[in-house]
C-alpha cells in the first residue's frame, strides 16, 4: 500500500480551561492548563495511524522549548515523520476551552508553519497515493512552495482550509482549486465561503470550484458528502458524545475518512467511521485518543 503524505503543522497546544471567555478589560481565573501535542497535520496523521494506513508526516520542527517538547513527544509516539529541521523557533497554540467544550485558538506561528523549497526537491511523489494539506500553512508566505509541489507532482489531495478559509489569498485558493482537491470543511466554513443557504447548496457551489467531492461536517448532526463522480448526496448521523473539548475534531474526521478510503471503504462507510472517531476525540482532552 502506498503512503499518505500529510503536509502541515505539529504544534504544542497550551490548553487553558475556563468558565467562559473574558470580555475586554475583564479578569478571570483559569480552572487548569496543560500542554498537549496538536496541530492539524499531526492530528490528521494520528487518525490515519489508528487504522494502520501508512503515512509520512511532513511537518517542520524548529528550535526553542516548544520544538523540544514536540520532538520528544513525537519520538515517544514513534511518529513516521520526515526530518524537516528549521533554524527558527516554533510557536504554540493557546486553546481556550469553555465549559461547553467549545474552543477558541490564539496562535503564535513559527517554524512549524513555514516550508523551504529544497524540502520538496527530493520528495518522490510515486511513494504516495494521496496527500493532505491545511489552509493555515497555505496562508503563510511559504504556502506557494507547497502549491508548487502539488502542481508538479500531480498527487491527488484533500484540502481542509479550516476557519481561515475566507482569509487565504484568492490567487492561492484558485491555484489549489484548479488542482481538483477533495474539499473538507465544516458547516460554518461552507456556508460563509459559498454564500449558500443550505449545506447541499453550499456543497454544489464549492464543487463547481474544485470539480471534485465536497465533505462537510456539521457538529452533532453528523457529516455529509456530495460525490463528484455520481452526484449523490451522502449523509451520516453523528454518534452521541459527552463533549470535553472540540480540539482536533475536524482533523480527526478527515484523517479517519482518508484512512477508510485508502482501505477501500465506501463513502457512507468512511463518513460513518470518521464520525465515530471524531466523537471519541471530543470526549477526551486535547486532539488524540488512546489507540
Amino acid at each position: 500500500m502506498k503512503k499518505v503524505l500529510v503536509i502541515g503543522s505539529t504544534v504544542a497546544d497550551i490548553i487553558i480551561r475556563l468558565n467562559k471567555l473574558p470580555t475586554t478589560g475583564g479578569d478571570v481565573n483559569v480552572r487548569g492548563q496543560k500542554m498537549s501535542l496538536g496541530g492539524c497535520a499531526f492530528n490528521v496523521s494520528q487518525a490515519i495511524d489508528y487504522f494502520g494506513v501508512p503515512y509520512v508526516l511532513y511537518s517542520p520542527e524548529g528550535t526553542g522549548i516548544y520544538a523540544d517538547y514536540i520532538r520528544n513527544e513525537l519520538k515517544k509516539l514513534n511518529v513516521n515523520r520526515a526530518e524537516l529541521n528549521a533554524d527558527e523557533p516554533n510557536g504554540c497554540c493557546y486553546c481556550l476551552v469553555e465549559d461547553d467544550g467549545e474552543r477558541t485558538f490564539i496562535c503564535d506561528h513559527g517554524a512549524e508553519y513555514r516550508y523551504k523549497p529544497e524540502w520538496y526537491e527530493g520528495l518522490n511523489s510515486d511513494e504516495f497515493s494521496c496527500a493532505y494539506i491545511c489552509g493555515l500553512e497555505i496562508e503563510e508566505n511559504t504556502g506557494d512552495i507547497v502549491i508548487d509541489f502539488l502542481e508538479r507532482s500531480g498527487i491527488p489531495f484533500y484540502f481542509a482550509p479550516g476557519p481561515r478559509i475566507n482569509e487565504i489569498q484568492k490567487d492561492k485558493m484558485e491555484r489549489i482549486f484548479s488542482l481538483r482537491p477533495i474539499l473538507h470543511v465544516n458547516a460554518t466554513e461552507a456556508m460563509s465561503f459559498s454564500g449558500a443557504k443550505t449545506l447541499k447548496e453550499a456543497a454544489e457551489r464549492l464543487m463547481t470550484k474544485t470539480n471534485n467531492s465536497v465533505i462537510i461536517t456539521n457538529g452533532d448532526k453528523g457529516s455529509c458528502c456530495l460525490c463528484f463522480e455520481d452526484k449523490i448526496w451522502y449523509e451520516e448521523p453523528a454518534f452521541k458524545a459527552e463533549v470535553v473539548d472540540t480540539i482536533g475534531a475536524g482533523d480527526s474526521h478527515i484523517g479517519a475518512y482518508i484512512a477508510q478510503r485508502e482501505l477501500g471503504k465506501s463513502i457512507s462507510e468512511s463518513l460513518r467511521e470518521a464520525n465515530r472517531i471524531s466523537s471519541l476525540v471530543v470526549q477526551t482532552e486535547g486532539a488524540r485518543i488512546n489507540k
